[in-house]
């Protein structure tokens, strides 16, 4: 039986599955699975081209969807070469070191994506309930040292889960449940008690994002008191119509993760499929659906896209026209 340390052989490996018992329809799964990926790819990227090149969206609250776009685009492609290579190559087999830089990247990158929640909360708060105070309180450094800050704060914590992962042994050969490495999926198969691994997994999360989740719902609370306390019906139907891109993206993100979470560590009998199927729930359906959820409720950011497709095919027929004489 093989052992996983910091000494690892190169042939000690996990083997990670996309839908146990289903190997056979792989290459038809593989099309659907590959029509998600390709539109969180192109959806997040579009985001953060128009963004970038719109000088009109230089403003805190598409500073913070960049943020979300661009930790969705990451996150997406952490998890697209071993979701392929199974459904594709068949190649299931992943060394803990692989695995454990995975499951790095996979953790933190959720992590990060929870903090870039609350900031777009703290930004909603700040337009609805102190719209005077908006402008002198999100400035460009301020944003700057939120987005920071975040990211420093993920750093710490993940330094720190690694650290505790890479000491610790672990059973070679085991079937994972999911096509990436996550947490409370290998930490079933450490030689040490299981339950106090699992138990440390589980009060980082409930730290990070339950803090977080929390204070989302604060921010919310603040939000509904302001707007009820508007007299107008039309003020406060546009007052809560700035709110539900960031709601939708809250409800995609949280209750997969909640879900799978549970799965694993309340729930010890759920089957493997219905995890697996969580699994691919809460990694793909964030990243493809937030870029949608935006494009089409958001009017700016519609008429920055219509305007960058407007403007390269002026290009293009400029170009053509060139040629001709």
């Amino acid at each position: 039986m093989l052992i996983f340390n910091n000494t690892t052989s190169s042939s000690s490996n996990f083997l990670l599955t996309v839908f146990p018992g289903l190997e056979l329809g792989h290459v038809w799964i593989s099309i659907p699975i590959c029509c998600l990926y390709t539109i969180a790819l192109l959806g997040n990227s579009m985001i953060l081209l128009v963004i970038i090149t719109d000088r009109s969206l230089h403003k805190p609250m598409y500073y913070f969807l960049s943020m979300l776009s661009a930790v969705d685009l990451c996150l997406t492609i952490t998890t697209l070469p071993t979701v392929l290579g199974i459904l594709w190559f068949h190649s299931q087999e992943i060394s803990f070191k692989a695995c454990l830089i995975q499951l790095f990247f996979v953790h933190a990158l959720s992590f990060l994506e929870s903090s870039v929640l609350v900031a777009m909360a703290f930004d909603r708060f700040m337009a609805i309930c102190n719209p005077l105070k908006y402008a002198t309180v999100l400035t460009d450094m301020m944003t700057t040292v939120i987005g920071l800050a975040i990211c420093i704060r993920q750093v710490i914590i993940m330094f720190f889960m690694f650290l505790g992962l890479r000491n610790m042994s672990f059973r070679g050969g085991r079937e994972l449940s999911h096509p990436f490495c996550y947490h409370p999926d290998i930490i079933k198969y450490t030689y040490r008690n299981p339950w106090i691994a699992s138990f440390l997994g589980m009060f980082f999360q409930l730290y990070l994002t339950g803090t977080d989740l929390l204070f989302i719902l604060f921010s919310y609370v603040l939000i509904l008191r302001t707007v009820l306390s508007i007299v107008a019906p039309k003020k406060q139907q546009k007052a809560l119509s700035t709110c539900v891109c960031h709601i939708c993206a809250v409800t995609v993100f949280y209750v997969p993760m909640i879900s799978l979470s549970m799965a694993h560590r309340l729930f010890s009998s759920t089957p493997r499929v219905l995890c697996s199927i969580l699994a691919n729930i809460y990694l793909l359906v964030p990243p493809v659906l937030n870029p949608i959820i935006y494009s089409l409720k958001t009017k700016t950011i519609r008429q920055a896209m219509f305007h960058l497709f407007q403007f390269k095919g002026s290009c293009r027929s400029n170009g053509r026209g060139l040629r001709e004489r």
